[in-house]
């Protein structure tokens, strides 16, 4: 197989999001920190986020740590991505980085008996709002937020 090289970078509008972030958030599992690492890999053909979200003990449940890891990389049809989690969790995801480049959406397929997710980047002056939405299988429109949190940057990357 011969690769063919192109000059349009289509992972660009997700390129302000590359480097290390860390941040505290809130949403139904309760409030958390923690962060994530996006990095190009295979020579910039695709892009590697991990997650890690520590939720400490209450006087309801234990404390708990959630990891993930999502590929985002282009495809005929655009950008898309999969996301894994250690809960058992996958997500087949459409990208979107809106016409600013300072959105971009994590769209899962709309799938029949099952819930819908959207996750959403959003670019601020001093660092990026993360937002987690899901939508009862039925209702693939019907998101509400699930977590919410801000992150900055923990590496020197943009600075």
């Amino acid at each position: 197989m011969t690769a063919q090289p192109s000059s349009v970078d289509r992972l660009k509008p997700l390129h302000f999001l590359l480097g290390e972030w860390a941040g505290a958030g809130q949403g139904q599992p309760g409030t958390g920190s923690g962060g994530f690492k996006f990095e190009k890999d295979l020579d910039g053909k695709i892009l590697i986020r991990r997650g890690r979200l520590d939720f400490p003990a209450t006087k309801d449940r234990p404390g708990f740590v959630h990891t993930d890891l999502t590929v985002v990389y282009s495809s005929p049809a655009g950008l898309s991505a999969s996301y894994f989690d250690n809960e058992g969790h996958y997500i087949r995801y459409r990208v979107d980085a809106g016409a600013d480049q300072n959105i971009v959406t994590f769209l899962s397929d709309n799938v029949p008996g099952t819930p819908r997710y959207r996750l959403i980047y959003r670019k601020e002056t001093d660092g990026v709002r993360m937002t987690f939405e899901i939508a009862p299988p039925g209702q693939p429109e019907a998101f509400k937020t699930y977590v919410e949190g801000r992150l900055t940057r923990s590496d020197s990357r943009g600075k």
